[in-house]
């Protein structure tokens, strides 16, 4: 019986950033320096496969730090956390390693530069996204305000006009920043800007590589989580960029193959969290079902690399 023909158009980059890398990396070396069990706090990247391969080597998930015993060492998400966590654990003499991305350290630096200046500070992302609530939570109460929305822009009153600046979560949508951000700068012309865009380069280049494939595509699939706000983006930037339907899948497992009904070209890719394999199991699936072919659009090459924290790091 011949099977329908079904074109995937798989982008390129996809998956893992070097954030991402380096943060299950500390945990799998933490758990060879120190042995099971090593605590983290929260999931340390959102990815259920991640967190379930890494709990099968012995990294116990945990949502607080009072969770964790006081002789066993503790991770901290790549997301990062508010500074009273890791002052809590250094209060409870407890062996820490902090797996926060370094391009989210800089965001932070860069909040408490603008708030040791003296200006009023302006976070643009997701309220009760882990990455805003460590953003917030180096400064004290009330030191930064949150902005969702071109709404919340038009809206958001600083205390003096002249003297504001912003910061942004890295995983947001390129467009819709940029809309909030010309807001804020036609509404106070003299805003601090960061010295390097926020949003990092693996949110930006996802986003391109979808951007250049969507157009075509009948349905186009990201492979994430519900929790990852970069592979949510991702979904909303296909549709805007012509797919006709986008969804978010977690696997293969989770695919409706009734959305296939009339899909001859499908636009594959998968967040920044996201395993190659769980990217293949899913083409697999898609051969066991129909005729493919295969096309890769790569818009980017990535080459950067993060190193592990020194208490990590090989001893020479």
């Amino acid at each position: 019986m011949d099977r329908r023909k079904l074109q995937i158009r798989l982008a390129a980059p996809r998956g893992f950033c070097a954030g991402v890398d380096r943060a299950i990396q500390i945990v799998e070396e933490a758990l060879g320096k120190w042995g099971a069990p090593v605590y983290v706090r929260h999931e340390i990247v959102h990815n259920q496969h991640v967190v379930s391969r890494l709990e099968s080597l012995g990294a116990v998930f945990v949502e607080e730090l009072e969770e964790c015993p006081p002789d066993r060492p503790v991770v901290f998400s790549a997301h990062g956390v508010p500074k009273a966590v890791p002052a809590e654990a250094e209060r409870r003499n407890l062996v820490y390693v902090d797996a926060t991305c370094p391009l989210v350290s800089k965001v932070h630096v860069e909040a408490e530069r603008h708030h040791r200046s003296g200006k009023e500070i302006v976070l643009i992302g997701h309220a009760g996204h882990p990455e805003v609530i460590g953003t917030m939570g180096q400064l004290p109460e009330g030191a930064i305000a949150l902005i969702e929305t071109e709404d919340d822009a038009r809206q958001f009153e600083p205390k003096d006009a002249a003297n504001v600046a912003f910061v942004t979560q890295t995983t947001l949508s390129v467009d819709d920043t940029a809309s909030i951000v010309s807001i804020l700068q036609e509404r106070f012309p003299g805003i601090a800007t960061p010295h390097k865009e926020d949003i990092c380069y693996a949110t930006t280049n996802r986003q391109e590589a979808v951007k250049a494939m969507a157009d075509g595509c009948d349905l186009f699939l990201v492979i994430g989580a519900e929790t990852s706000s970069n592979s949510k983006r991702l979904v909303e930037v296909a549709k805007r960029a012509g797919a006709r339907d986008s969804r978010l899948v977690a696997s293969a497992s989770n695919v409706d193959w009734d959305w296939f009904e009339g899909v001859s070209t499908l636009g594959l890719t998968a967040g920044a969290s996201a395993p190659e394999d769980l990217v293949q199991g899913l083409i697999a699936a898609c051969r066991a079902r129909f005729d493919i072919e295969v096309e890769h659009v790569t818009t980017a090459n990535e080459t950067v690399t993060f190193k592990l924290p020194r208490v990590l790091a090989a001893e020479v």
